[in-house]
């Protein structure tokens, strides 16, 4: 036992180890979603995350140990979310013409997004960090991150909140739509890019190739839009 423990610590120090464990969770985590039927409860990046966190509790290992590990992936999210111009680009003539109703639904959910979390939070107790780490919540997790750093949240804590939000949108965004009879493609993908950026997105790809080049504009709008609404939010909330 005590060379086994000696092997894995020094197996966890070296960064391909987290690297190749994230991959195959994420695999894992699509070969689950796809042997469900696709149901959006066996949400991928859920079970992805599910296996990880068990591996970092069983093992005792740092957050920060795994982080060193995997922030290739982290870095990719940049890239990943540049790309979703060529969606965009592609559905350009449908994006001019419904132009002032994306700005407004925007502006209105990102100032409900970021206001509900807060207003709950604070109406419960939570300090000033909580609630500054709340509000970015519903941004894609770089924009988020540095929204939090700047308005004085935890960007560990937002990184997990934006999370949590994508997985939730994921997860709920398609039944409820259906439940409240919402078909036009449009602004069933605007809003789940809202509320969910980058994880709800990759659902709204997967359902309907209308609905993700428009929930991949409602969560990089959303992103410029939280920029400005968080910090105005918190301040009312303070």
């Amino acid at each position: 036992m005590t060379d086994l423990a000696t092997f894995w610590s020094y197996l966890s120090e070296g960064p391909l180890l987290w690297l190749t464990l994230t991959l195959a969770a994420y695999l894992v985590g699509d070969a689950a979603y796809r042997r469900s039927g696709r149901k959006p409860y066996v949400n991928t990046v859920l079970v992805a995350v599910a296996i990880l966190a068990l591996i970092l509790w069983a093992t005792g290992t740092p957050y920060g140990t795994y982080f060193e590990g995997a922030q290739f992936v982290h870095f990719l999210l940049g890239p990943a979310t540049v790309a979703l111009a060529l969606p965009l680009y592609d559905n350009l003539a449908r994006l001019r013409r419904a132009a002032l109703p994306v700005v407004a639904a925007v502006i209105v959910g990102s100032s409900v997004a970021a206001g509900s979390a807060v207003g709950i939070a604070a109406l419960m107790g939570a300090g000033d960090q909580a609630l500054a780490s709340l509000a970015p919540k519903s941004a894609t997790a770089p924009v988020a991150i540095g929204i939090a750093e700047q308005i004085g949240g935890a960007p560990t804590l937002t990184a997990v909140l934006v999370i949590l939000t994508g997985i939730t949108g994921a997860v709920i965004a398609t039944p409820l739509l259906n439940a409240l009879g919402i078909r036009d493609w449009r602004a069933r993908g605007l809003s789940v890019g809202v509320a969910a950026h980058g994880i709800g997105t990759a659902r709204a790809f997967q359902v309907n190739p209308t609905a993700g080049a428009f929930s991949g504009l409602g969560m990089a709008l959303n992103a410029v839009a939280t920029a400005f609404v968080a910090p105005l939010v918190l301040d009312l909330f303070r």
